[in-house]
C-alpha cells in the first residue's frame, strides 16, 4: 500500500529545492523524498574543490543546487582536458557504476545536496520513475556532448567563444527559463581556452571583439551582460 504523505511532511530542505522539481528528485513521491531526505546533507564548496576523483569508487552522489562543475579527463602524461560542464540541477555522479573515468571539480562556488550512494540505489530498486529520470539525464548529457563535439570540430574560434557565452547564459540560473542577460563567467581564461580548444590569447581577443561590437559588456574580465542576444546567436553560428 502506498503511504499518503502530505506536503508538510516532506523534508524542509526539499520543499523549495531546484533539484526536486527539475532534477532527479522530481521523479520521487513524497514517501521516497522522506526516505532520501533523512540521509541527505547540504554542502558548499569553494572553486577548485575536487568533487569526483576519476577511477576511485564513489561512496556518495549529489544534486547540484547552484554553481558550475567542470568535468575533466587526464592523459597518461598528466595533461588535463575539460570535457564538459554541469549546472544546477544536474545530478553529479555515475550511477550503476563503481566509479567514473571522468573527474569533477568545482569551477565556481558550488552548493550541493549530497546523499550516500546506497541511499539512492535503494530507492532506484523500487522506483522505475527515478531510474528513467537518471537514464534520461544520461542521454541528455550524451546529446550535449555530441553538440559540443560539433562546436569544437566545425566552428571557427569566434563562433566557439560566442557559443560558450550562450551556453553559460542558458544554464547559469536554474530558476530562469531561457537565457540570462547577466552572469559571471565561472572559468578562468586558461580553462575556457582548454574547453574550447583555443589559446588564452585567442579567447581574450574574441571577447574583446564581441565587446567592441556592442554585443556584450564585460566588467573585471568576469561579469558579462549580453546587450544584443540576437547578434550573439548569429556570432555563434546559429
Amino acid at each position: 500500500m502506498r503511504l499518503d504523505i502530505h506536503n508538510s511532511d516532506i523534508p524542509v530542505l526539499c520543499r523549495a529545492c531546484e533539484a526536486r522539481h527539475k532534477g532527479i528528485c522530481g521523479a520521487l513521491d513524497p514517501g521516497q523524498l522522506v526516505r532520501l531526505g533523512r540521509r541527505t546533507g547540504r554542502r558548499e564548496v569553494e572553486p577548485g574543490t575536487e568533487l569526483i576523483a576519476a577511477g576511485i569508487p564513489a561512496e556518495s552522489y549529489a544534486n547540484i543546487l547552484s554553481g558550475v562543475v567542470k568535468l575533466t579527463k587526464l592523459m597518461p602524461d598528466g595533461r588535463q582536458q575539460i570535457v564538459g560542464l554541469q549546472f544546477a540541477p544536474d545530478f553529479l555522479g555515475r550511477p550503476f557504476s563503481e566509479s567514473s573515468e571522468v573527474g569533477a571539480e568545482a569551477a565556481s562556488t558550488v552548493r550541493l545536496c549530497t546523499f550516500p550512494r546506497s541511499a539512492l540505489e535503494d530507492i532506484v530498486r523500487c522506483s522505475p520513475a527515478l531510474e528513467h529520470r537518471l537514464h534520461r539525464q544520461a542521454l541528455r548529457e550524451l546529446d550535449d556532448a555530441r553538440d559540443w563535439m560539433m562546436t569544437l570540430g566545425q566552428k571557427s574560434a569566434a563562433e566557439k567563444v560566442a557559443s560558450f557565452l550562450l551556453l553559460l547564459s542558458r544554464h547559469v540560473d536554474p530558476l530562469k527559463e531561457g537565457y540570462s542577460q547577466e552572469f559571471d563567467i565561472p572559468l578562468k581564461r586558461a580553462d575556457i581556452a582548454d574547453f574550447l580548444g583555443l589559446t588564452i590569447e585567442t579567447v581574450s581577443r574574441h571577447f574583446t571583439r564581441l565587446r567592441k561590437a556592442g554585443i556584450v559588456a564585460i566588467e573585471t574580465n568576469r561579469h558579462v551582460t549580453i546587450t544584443d542576444h540576437g547578434a550573439l546567436m548569429a556570432a555563434s553560428g546559429l
